[in-house]
């Protein structure tokens, strides 16, 4: 496994870098389920990708995979990890701490991405004085000081659709990079700020 030095990368596709994550998912799953190897064609027909463009995918960061033997997961797991930024611990702003707020704070998948809730900011002034699980709850007006005192760059929103731009507005001047939208709303942010949203 000969992965590339970033300073040797080509431009890679966008496209790319989303097979990526879902490369990375495909081996925890297989990491989890007890495979130590597996082939490109294997790990095509097991998730119903495409056996080519795993390879093609992969060969923009290196030569990962043993002639006659295939790829070993937890090895190709943790490159993809590295690639994708997600060896290391990520501190995340959750905008709104109601019912569809709490449920992604207590979804446990985030931290298996790297990615930590480490402040919440809710408009009720009630959730204000708590912590959950030892993560803080602040007001909103509070957003730009913790924001740069945790050094957080990325921001999950779960408010109700008509707070949805506003809150976006705040992330961006905040410096918030990325936003993951679960508002039922479609939200809008500059080119240079990354935006999924979620339906």
């Amino acid at each position: 496994m000969t992965p590339r030095s970033n300073a040797r990368l080509p431009k890679i596709p966008e496209m790319t870098i989303r097979r990526l994550s879902v490369y990375t998912r495909c081996l925890l799953q297989l990491e989890e389920d007890g495979v130590k190897t597996v082939s490109s064609q294997e790990l095509a027909d097991r998730f119903n990708l495409n056996s080519a463009q795993v390879r093609k995918d992969l060969a923009y960061f290196g030569e990962f995979g043993v002639r006659g033997i295939g790829y070993y997961v937890s090895g190709l797991k943790a490159e993809l990890q590295r690639i994708l930024g997600l060896d290391r611990e990520w501190p995340v702003a959750l905008m709104g701490f109601g019912n569809l707020g709490s449920a992604l704070f207590h979804y446990r998948g985030f931290a298996r991405q790297g990615f930590r809730i480490a402040a919440i900011f809710d408009e009720d002034p009630s959730k204000v004085v708590h912590e959950v699980e030892s993560t803080p709850i602040f007001a909103s007006r509070d957003l730009v000081r913790e924001v740069k005192a945790r050094g957080i760059q990325i921001a999950i929103v779960a408010v109700p659709m008509e707070a949805a731009q506003a809150v976006a507005d705040q992330l961006v001047a905040a410096g918030i990079k990325a936003i993951l939208n679960f508002a039922p709303a479609r939200i809008k942010v500059p080119r240079d700020v990354r935006l999924k949203n979620v339906d």
